[in-house]
């Protein structure tokens, strides 16, 4: 499947999507925006489908908004629908997928692109990648979570400054601060974000679903609530092919063959 501004790849389980606007650094227009949340959906109701990887074509990871867009009195749908239609359901998708979405940066990640790689479960960048906070520079307040995320990933105090100076960020010092998994050099990208996702496609679906979102209603709830909602994980976990086969290769000392059942 593909879509002039979103290519979709699916083999061994795992689906590559690519943001596909090389000319314009990925940056986000309409028909880019609901492409993805589209691209998104059909990974959800693909069973094949077992990990994803969100990545970009060309130099960048994604700029962003268009800004031509935005300022083009013919196609600028607003703020209002850029954040109701495109930004905020696409990392409501991202959380509420039920399978691990690995954010491979292979470029600058700047603005919604940069929130939208945080969004994801586990980001790897290449070395040549970096992060930015680009709003205020051009007198915005950071969208697409950035607000809710980025604290929480690497203190309050270093994302204020981040978001209100606008600093650009090393793949390097992005992994320092805790704000992605790890940076890997050029050489090593694309095989190391392979590997990761196989790994990922060949685990137990279900559980990596359950994890995910408790990870997500622990930064809400209390925890009395987020205890029992790991026992009443733990207790459906316990009933699935996944656990039943996982226990009998630990037993049979072989390697496990999850289904994500």
């Amino acid at each position: 499947m593909s879509n002039n501004s979103i290519l979709l790849k699916i083999e061994n389980g795992v689906a590559q999507i690519a943001l596909n606007r090389p000319e314009v650094f990925n940056s986000f227009n309409r028909e880019m925006a609901l492409a993805l949340q589209k691209t998104f959906d059909t990974c959800e109701a693909d069973d094949s489908v077992r990990a994803i990887v969100l990545t970009g074509n060309g130099k960048a990871f994604c700029a962003g908004q268009d800004l031509k867009e935005v300022t083009s009195p013919e196609l600028n749908p607003g703020f209002k629908k850029i954040l109701e239609e495109h930004y905020n359901p696409i990392i409501l998708r991202i959380r509420n997928l039920k399978k691990p979405v690995i954010g491979a940066i292979n470029g600058v990640a700047a603005g919604a692109g940069a929130n939208i790689a945080l969004a994801c479960d586990i980001v790897v960048a290449n070395e040549r990648a970096s992060f930015i906070q680009a709003f205020s520079l051009i007198g915005l307040i950071p969208d697409s979570a950035g607000t809710y995320f980025l604290p929480r990933l690497i203190g309050f105090q270093k994302a204020s400054a981040l978001a209100m100076l606008g600093d650009k960020i090393s793949a390097e010092e992005a992994e320092r601060l805790g704000m992605i998994y790890k940076y890997v050099s050029s050489e090593e990208f694309e095989g190391t974000i392979e590997k990761l996702a196989i790994k990922l496609a060949n685990m137990p679906t279900k559980a990596l679903g359950m994890i995910k979102e408790l990870f997500n209603s622990s930064m809400t709830n209390t925890l009395e609530e987020q205890l029992a909602m790991e026992s009443k994980y733990q207790i459906e976990a316990a009933q699935s092919e996944d656990y039943a086969e996982g226990v009998a290769a630990f037993i049979e000392k072989r390697k496990p063959n999850f289904k994500g059942q």
